[in-house]
């Protein structure tokens, strides 16, 4: 009697309530600290100058689509300027990718226990590679995620039917590619996997002509392109067409000009697939001796991980966060492993089995973020610098007043309610390593900075070490000069220091 009510309450909306209260439950530890990524608080500066009416690229500077800041924008509308709207945004972001690969292994064909399991153990595993930050791999996983179970669907009706697909049935998936690729550019791979199920596939099992492929192709193209020719035409009648065209196709090429050398490349690879050694482990139990009815599924998910996979490597730097988009993918394979562990060991049991094992993986991807949390205490039992940085820069300058953050979290200037000295917001941009991905040149941009003499500056010295030595010298002759300093707050590395101008007459 349990059984049926249990399936009748787990359809549908059911299904997505049940991921989203168990990503609060994974996720909760992101309601703690103000910052997790430094990237998410540049995009919540962005959203801010938004909403005032100032939009990216024109008023805060990055070389990603708008997509994330637009998202943050509106939770931030819609629930209140604050950290914890934005994180809010990441666990409904987050439950809802998990529904749609819930849909997706329904799609293909799954049976309800397995997609439900798919779905929850993509939800469980996105503490890590610091997923508990709201930034862009959490944000256009459900696009992504959703036009993928819209293409398997179409995939699984020209296998099995020999159904075509129509042009109708690509607009959705086509929209949804282009709302991934507003968010990032690196979504163009999954897109193409997307276009590969829905039509290469029916192609290749002779229900499509290859002339009509071809009109597919170039309709679908148009459907992914739509969301950035109307984010293009707005900054055009604006007269920002150049700055829209520098900062998403120019800057990243520049940025790219920087990418890690292969041979430490691969040692963080590496050390990133530990990470997720649990969810690997299974999937490998799935592959070795895989249940018939699961091989569509595990080629399905195999070929979308190695797609992920290119994504992960294409803009060569291999940050921590690029790592998120192999989760939906593996989540499906670690899904076909849990069940496939439980009917070798406990057959009689298991669904209490997949229960335990997915509980598990819980746990083993949330003590890898909490315990050093934990440990850390800031924001639990000891005080979160970044906020104490905010608290003191209130009570030196007024708020509203320009801020130079020289190498400090770009949130800060959200929290204490402060405007920007410079369009080139984030640290590691103007003083820091990644100056060359800039449209102006560093140095010149942060004279003019200096000389407009910011009313505060702002400087961790812990970190002192990872900027250029043209940025300290101008920003230390600059503080000699004409600031005080007026406030220490304690970090990890050393101290941050929050430096007033000088009035003339001091």
């Amino acid at each position: 009697m349990a059984r049926p009510m249990i399936a009748t309450v787990l359809r549908g909306p059911g299904v997505f309530a049940l991921l989203l209260a168990v990503s609060l439950a994974c996720r909760w530890m992101a309601f703690v600290p103000a910052v997790i990524d430094t990237d998410e608080g540049l995009y919540m500066l962005q959203a801010r100058e938004w909403l005032r009416g100032n939009w990216p690229f024109v008023a805060v500077w990055d070389m990603h689509p708008p997509g994330a800041p637009a998202l943050i924008a509106l939770a931030l509308a819609l629930a209140g300027e604050s950290i914890r709207s934005v994180r809010l945004l990441g666990a409904f972001c987050v439950a809802l990718a998990g529904w749609a690969l819930h849909l997706l292994v329904r799609a293909a064909g799954g049976v309800p226990a397995i997609a439900l399991t798919a779905g929850l153990a993509y939800v469980v595993l996105t503490p890590m590679f610091t997923g508990l930050a709201t930034n862009t791999e959490i944000l256009f996983a459900p696009f992504v995620v959703g036009a993928l179970a819209l293409a398997t669907r179409l995939a699984r009706r020209a296998l099995d039917h020999g159904e075509a697909p129509r042009l109708r049935d690509l607009v959705p998936i086509g929209l949804l590619v282009g709302c991934g690729l507003v968010i990032k550019q690196v979504v163009v791979f999954e897109g193409c996997f997307a276009f590969a199920l829905a039509v290469l596939l029916p192609w290749w099992r002779g229900v499509l002509a290859w002339r009509r492929v071809l009109a597919l192709a170039g309709a679908y193209a148009a459907l992914c392109a739509t969301p950035i020719l109307l984010l293009g035409a707005t900054y055009l009648a604006m007269g920002e067409g150049a700055t829209l065209w520098d900062a998403l196709v120019e800057a990243p090429l520049r940025y790219g000009l920087a990418r890690l050398p292969m041979g430490l490349a691969a040692w963080v690879v590496v050390a990133e697939l530990l990470t997720a050694a649990a969810p690997m482990l299974l999937a490998a139990v799935a592959t070795v001796r895989p249940i018939a009815e699961h091989r569509r599924l595990l080629a399905l998910g195999w070929s979308w991980f190695a797609v992920a996979a290119l994504g992960v490597a294409a803009p060569g730097m291999f940050f921590r966060h690029y790592f998120l988009m192999l989760l939906p993918p593996l989540g499906l394979l670690a899904a076909l492993g849990a069940w496939r562990l439980a009917a070798t060991l406990w057959p009689a049991r298991d669904r209490a089995a997949v229960a335990l094992l997915v509980g598990l993986l819980a746990l083993d991807a949330w003590r890898m973020d909490a315990a050093p949390r934990l440990l850390d205490g800031r924001g639990l039992y000891q005080p979160d610098p970044v906020r104490q940085v905010a608290a003191a820069l209130r009570e030196t300058v007024p708020a509203g007043s320009r801020v130079f953050m020289m190498n400090y979290h770009a949130v800060v200037l959200v929290l204490a309610e402060m405007n920007v000295a410079t369009r080139f917001a984030f640290p590691a941009q103007l003083s820091g390593r990644f100056f060359r991905a800039l449209p102006v040149d560093a140095d010149l941009e942060l004279a003019r900075v200096l000389a407009a003499g910011p009313a505060a500056i702002i400087v961790d010295r812990g970190w002192m070490h990872t900027l250029r030595r043209e940025a300290i010298g101008m920003v230390e002759e600059a503080l000699a000069a004409r600031y005080a300093l007026a406030a220490a707050v304690a970090e990890e590395r050393g101290p941050v220091e929050i430096w007033r101008r000088r009035d003339p007459a001091e």
